[in-house]
């Protein structure tokens, strides 16, 4: 439940204190000088190859969503939804409360169209489940490429095997309206994390790393997984405590590790912050005035 005006904001507190923390530990562990001199000398070119496979990605992604909501029957334009969409990076970025940029999709929707809001938050949970399950996927398919960390790849094949059809044996079972069109809303789950691995990997290339690049791969995904837990600044502190850990466990260079989730960052931020436009140009999403926080916190609550 959602701070009501008055009570003070333990959970934007606990946020900000979590976040502190993991920057602090991080501290204790590289050098954050180290890291900027090696980011200052990274490629520009190759930089900015990320920073588009990383735009490419949202907009996909941004697809993807649009698809679960044509599962309920909601027919909204590509263009209009890539705008809140947008719209929801910036606050998911910047929201200190704890609705997060969905709460704001999900307030959009309702006013413009006459569907329930228990409807729409169903479609926003399967998209980020589609993607957690294209996470798994190409997790598992990194671990087989992986011999140095000792799994069998029988047993990691089998795994994800299993995973796979228990995901889709639920979603078939009880939410048959998001498995009509699986095969569409998926590939694009796989397409999302795609070019968010291009992007990474063209990263590692204006780092001038040259060697094998799916140890780096395998802890972002992981790292990703990570970052859902609540902080602020979209998982800022947070990623970069899981690579440091995840590249100490498997012997990696750990300002590398770091230098890379710091940067993936940046650039995820810089696409984010479009968002803006919409702050100034509100008439854009159909409304004279973007909606306080409080007013979407209280829409919300009465949804429940």
């Amino acid at each position: 439940m959602e701070s009501k005006q008055g009570q003070f904001p333990w959970k934007t507190i606990l946020k900000i204190i979590f976040t502190l923390a993991a920057f602090y530990w991080l501290s204790s562990k590289i050098s954050f000088k180290e890291v900027f001199v090696a980011v200052k000398s990274s490629n520009l070119w190759f930089l900015f190859l990320a920073l588009m496979c990383y735009a490419v990605s949202q907009v996909i992604a941004s697809s993807r969503l649009n698809s679960f909501f044509k599962g309920i029957n909601l027919h909204i334009s590509e263009r209009y939804n890539l705008r809140l969409y947008q719209l929801g990076l910036l606050y998911n970025f910047f929201l200190p409360g704890g609705i997060g940029g969905d709460g704001y999709k999900i307030f959009f929707l309702k006013k413009r169209h006459p569907i329930k809001g228990r409807k729409i938050i169903s479609a926003v949970f399967f998209d980020r489940l589609s993607g957690l399950w294209a996470i798994f996927i190409i997790v598992c398919l990194l671990i087989v490429m992986m011999p140095r960390l000792g799994i069998p790849n029988y047993i990691t094949l089998i795994g994800m095997f299993i995973g796979t059809i228990t995901y889709f044996y639920f979603l078939n079972l009880f939410f048959k309206k998001f498995s009509k069109n699986w095969l569409v809303t998926h590939s694009k789950a796989l397409f999302v994390q795609g070019f968010q691995i291009l992007s990474v990997i063209c990263i590692l290339f204006a780092l001038h790393f040259d060697g094998k690049f799916s140890p780096y791969l395998l802890i972002f995904l992981v790292s990703s997984v990570a970052a859902i837990i609540p902080s602020i600044g979209g998982g800022i502190g947070v990623r970069e405590l899981v690579v440091l850990f995840s590249a100490q466990y498997i012997q990696l260079d750990e300002k590398l590790a770091v230098s890379v989730s710091l940067i993936f960052y940046l650039l995820s931020l810089l696409v984010a912050s479009s968002g803006l436009y919409y702050l100034f140009r509100p008439q854009r999403l159909g409304t004279d005035k973007i909606p306080s926080i409080k007013q979407v916190e209280n829409d919300l609550e009465k949804e429940n």
